[in-house]
């Protein structure tokens, strides 16, 4: 399907929205060639090979024969040139191997690999967070062993979390691990849903393992992390851990989601013992900002199939896109994108900038908003296509089945919604929250009263997720992520409106403040639900 990288919407949203030059002290090698050639590179490789293989592999999926994972016709071969163009290691400790650069900047690369091809996509994406997992919180042994040639993308990475009795709630997983005498561990259980776990793209995988020492308290706090490699360090042999399944998904066919049997493997602990959660929240959390760009890139490709399609499609005499409800459809697609673009990208840069309570605020927003985003996005997709988008020969459905795990993924988006309300807004009290409210109001002036009134109605729902009972603001919370995500994302639309005076960007923002910032104010009603009338039927 022909995807064409939105270089200039990235560029409006990571530089005028996000304030990426913001990080030019931080980064002094960094100028505005070095970004245009890279996101220009990104693109090419995005659109010229990852795009073309995303139907094809879609149809023809993986297989698996005697534990070994044969990925779909064509991917060896991207995955080759994704390699040797040094695209895993952008954000990477350039003490193995990696570039140094943003990690905002790495997500903008990121976004337009999802877009062409998110199945192709999840494999990198995996890997970035074993890389940070292992910078963080890894020995210095075992940071030689690994990062270079995760780096380099010769090896690949994957989070092992979910087991069959265990899915959100980790306390309850039963992996076990027992000491050795040579200081490794003997890791027995089974994963699930483990994406990219076994393939044959790359000669070893690292697997990234939660199991719990035999003895360790019951609970999340009696979890470990243990680096399990596919292939031992030591001697090269064959480590006791085995595909036994890969899902029949509804989508994402060319990903294998794997069933992983571990019997006695091989492993050694990451960080401390007991403290394995705290390090798989570094996987956690930079997953989750990047199954937020995940969302808006699918959201991408399935607007500008939309878009191809209007502009040839005729009905009742005229191209659709001339029909104002199409227009509608588009506009809304187009218009949510960049907000949510903007959201990601600005999530990156507080983390690049060190501004771990923005960046611990928005980090919910932008996961849930979105990949809510996305599904909503690649569903009007198949709208604007009509009947064809319904049937698979229209390539249109593909987005949808694509785009409906991400708000699954890496905590579901209620989860993300309690995180907002249970972990950002009581944790501080709403001190973050409150001091992006006021940036809004800085932004907004005089000349953005819909972003004002937007503002207002979050500041109010703000008060009221603090001061309600537990029952209450957790009955709330859905809708205050979205009403969140909605201000937000108009916020950083209006900022970057500021910085550039752009006609289609602004164009783009009159529509968010009519038909989306308008809506703010009518949110209070949802996020003041209250917990009686969800508790009012029996079902």
């Amino acid at each position: 399907m022909p995807y064409t990288a939105p270089i200039d919407d990235i560029r409006f949203a990571l530089e005028g929205c996000a304030d990426f030059w913001s990080l030019r002290q931080r980064f002094p090698e960094l100028d505005e060639d070095t970004l245009a050639a890279i996101l220009e590179g990104a693109g090419a490789l995005a659109s010229e090979t990852l795009a073309p293989l995303n139907r094809s592999g879609d149809q023809a999926g993986v297989t698996l024969k005697d534990g070994v994972v044969t990925a779909a016709p064509g991917f060896q071969e991207a995955y080759n040139a994704f390699k040797d163009g040094g695209w895993q290691g952008l954000a990477a400790d350039p003490a193995y191997g990696g570039q140094g650069l943003p990690r905002s900047l790495a997500l903008a690369v990121m976004e337009t690999f999802h877009s062409a091809n998110m199945s192709f996509a999840l494999l990198p994406m995996l890997t970035l967070g074993a890389i940070e997992a292992i910078e963080q919180h890894g020995a210095p042994d075992q940071k030689t062993l690994y990062l270079e040639k995760l780096i380099s993308g010769e090896w690949s990475g994957t989070m092992n979390l979910t087991e069959p009795q265990a899915g959100s709630d980790l306390g309850v997983l039963t992996t076990k691990a027992v000491p050795q005498a040579d200081g490794s561990y003997a890791i027995s259980g089974q994963k699930i849903f483990i994406t990219w776990g076994e393939h044959d793209l790359v000669p070893n995988i690292v697997h990234l393992v939660l199991a719990r020492i035999e003895g360790a308290p019951a609970g999340s706090k009696g979890i470990s992390l243990f680096i399990v490699p596919k292939f031992r360090d030591a001697d090269g042999s064959r480590n006791a851990v085995r595909c036994i399944g890969v899902e029949e998904k509804m989508g994402i066919h060319a990903s294998p989601t794997c069933t992983l049997a571990y019997e006695g493997a091989t492993g050694w602990l990451i960080g401390a013992e007991n403290r394995g959660l705290a390090a798989m929240f570094t996987m956690m959390n930079a997953a989750r900002i990047n199954v937020g760009m995940e969302g808006v890139g699918v959201a991408e490709a399935a607007y500008q199939k939309a878009l191809t399609y209007a502009k040839d499609r005729k009905q009742g005499g005229a191209l659709i896109i001339e029909h104002p409800d199409v227009r509608r459809m588009l506009m809304t697609m187009k218009a949510k994108i960049q907000a949510g673009r903007a959201i990601c990208y600005a999530t990156a840069v507080a983390a690049d900038a060190g501004d771990k309570a923005r960046e611990d605020l928005l980090t919910p927003i932008a996961k849930a908003w979105g990949t809510d985003l996305g599904v909503e996005c690649s569903s009007l997709g198949v709208q604007v296509h009509g009947g064809m988008g319904f049937v698979e020969e229209g390539g249109a459905a593909q987005f949808y089945r694509d785009a409906r795990i991400a708000p699954i993924y890496e905590g579901t988006n209620g989860i993300q919604a309690l995180d907002l309300y249970g972990r950002k807004l009581l944790g501080d009290r709403g001190d973050a929250m409150q001091a992006l409210i006021a940036e809004g109001r800085v932004i907004a002036g005089a000349s953005h009263p819909k972003l004002n009134a937007a503002l207002d109605a979050l500041a109010d729902a703000t008060d009221y997720m603090l001061s309600a009972s537990r029952e209450d603001a957790q009955a709330g919370a859905y809708a205050y992520l979205q009403l969140a995500g909605d201000v937000v994302g108009g916020m950083l639309l209006v900022k970057g409106g500021v910085r550039d005076a752009n006609a289609e960007q602004a164009a783009l923002l009159r529509f968010y403040a009519r038909a989306i910032l308008a809506r703010a104010p009518s949110g209070l009603s949802e996020v003041k639900l209250g917990a009686a009338v969800l508790n009012s039927s029996d079902f």
